[in-house]
């Protein structure tokens, strides 16, 4: 680490033949987080969100509200933090905000400052500025919001002069992101009318479903007449709330893969299946290749195959996208081939996810075969390594559990990490010293 890079220590076999999981705490979910964040300022009243994560990204959130001028507090220690909104008014009329490459402080912050009456500046980080924002964009300026943007048009940095939420009706495409929905949900109830949103695309519909859970544990319902078609009641409001964040799913999913990878049990604490986090789906992957699967009351257990052997998948992944590193990361040391289906969406993050994956596969010797929105992965001995990252988080967290089982995988600038979960590698070290 002090090098910029991460020899992953290859602990297969493993030594440890304990009947008890392998238990691991991983933080607050960041998608969580982030929501609570934005609807805590929406409502009216000072919320406290516990359990929630400290990263770059919900820092970097927690900044930008703080710069429009809403009473917020952090205590990392107790992760905490306290937010006073004032029903849906932005404290200052006239502000610049920086958002880094948190994707959804750009997004939910996008709209709900493009309907606000004010004139705001939002930057982001070159990483940031190179994601799309252009189809929410082109949804506010249909709603009459003003946008000035200072180099390419659809990209950060920009201005926004809002001009209210007018049109009882909107588009929006959420082909690359589904983010763009759930922006416009979120601030939605800031119209003096029902507001119906027209949804182009598909992609992303476990985050939405999460998205409308929190926005009711708020105060605010949404309805669904059709699966194209969301309409926001007017008349609601947000209220203050104490809330607590559940784990990050997506996080843990890096230790459940362990389970098959490595052969053996693997719990992390308070994840279950009432989970409002769609990567809980991942684990619904491991039990179709022979994994078993118990929801027990400290949290959900993830136990090998009992022949020591995993099958390959074809699995469409488009409701937990952001595991698509993690099995593709487990996939050469299967029995049988694995196909991952419905996620070209991935190109348009943090890094083209797609060219990323095949790319250290190959460079590892192992054959991975894409397509526009499949990737194919078929078993094989990877060979030592110096992965790149991209600087995406996923794939340094992800492609280093290909080093547990094969000696000499080197991950490249491994604190990118640092984005959703700073500590990965120190869990990932107090795990593979008991396995040692």
């Amino acid at each position: 680490m002090k090098n910029c890079t991460y020899s992953v220590p290859c602990v297969f076999p493993p030594r440890y033949r304990g009947d008890a999981p392998v238990a691991v705490s991983v933080p607050g979910s960041k998608s969580i987080t982030n929501r609570a964040l934005l609807l805590a300022t929406l409502a009216r009243g000072t919320s406290v969100l516990d359990g929630v994560l400290f990263s770059d990204d919900s820092r970097c959130f927690l900044q930008c509200i703080q710069d429009l001028g809403f009473p917020a507090a952090a205590d990392e220690q107790q992760k905490r933090i306290t937010v006073t909104g004032f029903g849906g008014r932005v404290p200052k009329r006239n502000a610049s905000i920086y958002v880094g490459s948190a994707g959804t402080a750009a997004r939910f912050l996008t709209a709900y400052l493009g309907i606000s009456e004010g004139v705001y500046r939002l930057d982001a980080s070159e990483q940031m500025r190179r994601r799309p924002m252009k189809p929410l964009l082109e949804s506010l300026q249909s709603l009459g919001c003003e946008i000035t943007y200072e180099e390419k048009p659809g990209h950060f940095p920009f201005t926004l002069k809002g001009n209210g939420f007018g049109p009882e009706e909107i588009s929006v495409d959420i082909g690359h992101s589904s983010q763009f929905l759930s922006a416009l949900l979120i601030s939605a109830c800031l119209a003096d009318h029902t507001v119906k949103i027209h949804v182009e695309g598909t992609h992303g519909m476990s985050y939405i479903a999460m998205t409308e859970s929190m926005m009711e544990q708020f105060g605010v319902k949404t309805a669904r007449p059709s699966s194209s078609c969301f309409v926001i009641p007017g008349g609601q409001h947000y209220h203050a709330a104490a809330y607590q964040v559940e784990p990050d799913v997506s996080a843990a999913c890096y230790f459940y893969a362990m389970a098959p990878l490595l052969g053996i049990p693997v719990l992390v604490r308070r994840v279950h299946f009432a989970s409002l986090q769609g990567d809980v789906e991942f684990l619904r992957i491991l039990e179709t290749m022979g994994c078993i699967l118990e929801d027990r009351a400290d949290g959900i257990a993830v136990l090998p195959p009992k022949d020591g052997h995993y099958r390959g998948a074809d699995v469409d992944m488009s409701s937990c996208s952001d595991q698509a590193i993690t099995l593709a990361a487990i996939a050469p040391f299967a029995d049988s081939p694995t196909t991952i289906r419905g996620i070209g969406h991935i190109r348009y993050q943090e890094s083209d996810r797609m060219s990323a994956i095949a790319s250290e596969l190959q460079k590892m010797g192992i054959v991975c075969k894409e397509t526009a929105d499949t990737l194919t992965i078929y078993p094989g001995t990877p060979h030592a390594c110096l992965v790149d990252t991209y600087e995406d988080h996923r794939m340094a967290m992800g492609f280093s559990l290909i080093g547990l089982r094969a000696p000499g995988i080197v991950i490249d600038n491994p604190m990118c990490c640092k984005k959703t979960f700073e500590t990965y590698f120190d869990v990932l070290k107090e795990v593979t010293d008991r396995l040692c």
